[in-house]
């Protein structure tokens, strides 16, 4: 076996020294970093010191036996790996011990090839478990990621997407409108891999000329065109080892998809105007707000670099279809507002909730994030009210019931729409505000601002 100095630490619990020197010289010589010590007590103060990747403890010892060790082990991490080490005529207490927890046992007297064969493969099982670890922590710091909040059962299929392929290689092809978080869920997809110490390149496809998009992605050497006075690596090669993410990748040009093609097929690049191909290693994950089945039928994007990007398919729902998740967001996105602003707002009125629930947000949540950083600078109160609404979340509820009449070719006024509505809502009610307020789906504080905004008063008081 090749000798290497990072193979693990094992604490080695025997109460026989000679058995101890020969561990030692064995698996020291293997490069394992090794700690002995003569039972279990000692063991137990070794452990309160430092971690170790592995305990081999013999099962019978002086006093407290390798079981006692196995239980308080295991009850401070159930996943400590412990192999027990069991002299012939004590194999049924090894196998009591693996129904506790141990990983393995070895019988006495130990034979070299098996003891580093056990080794080895529980160093294999160490390291998947370390890598679960990670792997779940940071796949449950997806769900922090503003974008990412909800619990809309489509939301939920995300989540369970971004988790089960996280950690591959796979491309992966994000499809949702603008205002989703497409992004977003490319970072989270980066962060949950083993790509998260590599760098993570994002490029939008749409705000490059198609001029420059090669030399974006690829690099150029020098002189290779006007302009060109130096050489440049491109995303490509400065994302060597990580992710490069390609936004809006349905507005790339079709003679740019077919290099992008064989860079994805053959694992390499070439630099504009250079003549050597660099290899590279990345993972691909691309974004769009088209339908590009319907791209390929029209000529606008190439059938076989759809299959390439589109093995694993990630669907954004938008904020419409996820109207349980507005609260959530919302409240949100008040709370980081609040904290950035220094203004002391704490949520949102039901008045003012019930109009963001009723409008339909074609921004999404980018959107959604706008309005409530707008409302809490603009806020009166603790609480937003829906006077600190755009006027657009307000106007589009009331019509959200359907218009009686037809909108004229000229269009028409909101404000005066919304100015008549409240007049015919006062008149029906005797102009007693309280009365009229229901009727509009408004608080009484928020009709009040609209009679003053409007300038609307009663009959009887304009003519005195």
């Amino acid at each position: 076996m090749t000798t290497n100095n990072n193979q693990g630490s094992i604490l080695i619990v025997d109460d026989e020294k000679g058995q101890r020197e020969i561990l030692n010289v064995i698996l020291k010589k293997e490069g394992y970093d090794i700690v002995d010590v003569p039972g279990v007590r000692e063991a137990l103060d070794q452990l309160e010191k430092r971690e170790f990747d592995l305990i081999l403890t013999d099962l019978k010892m002086q006093g407290q036996s390798g079981l006692d060790l196995l239980e308080k082990v295991l009850a401070d991490d159930p996943q400590q790996c412990v192999i027990l080490m069991t002299a012939h005529g004590t194999v049924d207490s090894a196998v009591e011990a693996m129904k506790m927890g141990a990983f393995d046992y070895l019988e006495k007297p130990l034979e070299r090839d098996n003891l580093l064969l056990t080794l080895r493969r529980a160093f294999e099982r160490i390291s998947l478990v370390h890598e679960n670890r990670v792997l779940q922590k940071r796949v449950a710091s997806i769900q922090t990621i503003p974008n990412m909040l909800g619990d809309h059962p489509k939301m939920r299929e995300v989540f369970r997407v971004v988790s089960k392929i996280a950690a591959t290689n796979s491309t992966v092809l994000i499809v949702g409108e603008s205002g989703t978080g497409k992004e977003l869920i490319a970072r989270a997809v980066h962060e949950g891999s083993q790509r998260r110490d590599k760098p993570f390149m994002a490029i939008n496809c749409a705000a490059i000329p198609d001029t420059l998009i090669e030399s974006e992605l690829f690099g150029h050497e020098k002189g290779s065109f006007t302009g060109a006075n130096a050489r440049e690596f491109g995303i490509f090669e400065a994302a060597d080892g990580g992710t490069v993410f390609l936004d809006e990748i349905g507005e790339m040009n079709v003679a740019m998809q077919a290099k992008l093609l064989r860079a994805i097929q053959e694992k390499e690049i070439r630099r504009v105007g250079g003549k050597v191909n660099i290899p590279l290693d990345v993972r691909i994950l691309s974004a769009t707000n088209k339908e590009l089945e319907q791209e390929i039928k029209r000529g606008g994007f190439r059938e076989d670099l759809f299959y390439r990007l589109n093995v694993i398919r990630i669907d954004l729902p938008p904020l419409r279809e996820r109207g349980s998740d507005v609260k959530t967001l919302a409240e949100f996105f008040v709370k980081k507002y609040s904290q950035a602003s220094g203004i002391a707002v704490d949520g949102i009125s039901r008045p003012a909730l019930k109009l963001l629930m009723n409008y339909t947000w074609p921004g999404n949540v980018r959107q959604l994030e706008s309005v409530i950083e707008r409302s809490v600078l603009m806020a009166e109160s603790n609480y937003i009210e829906p006077e600190d609404l755009p006027g657009e979340i307000s106007a589009t509820s009331l019509l959200s019931g359907g218009l009686p009449f037809e909108i004229p070719p000229e269009g028409i006024d909101i404000e005066a729409l919304e100015k008549g509505l409240i007049i015919k809502a006062m008149e029906r009610a005797e102009w007693v505000i309280g009365k009229a307020a229901p009727l509009l789906g408004m608080s009484y504080k928020t009709l009040q601002y609209r009679l003053e905004k409007f300038e609307i008063q009663r009959p009887e008081k304009r003519s005195r």
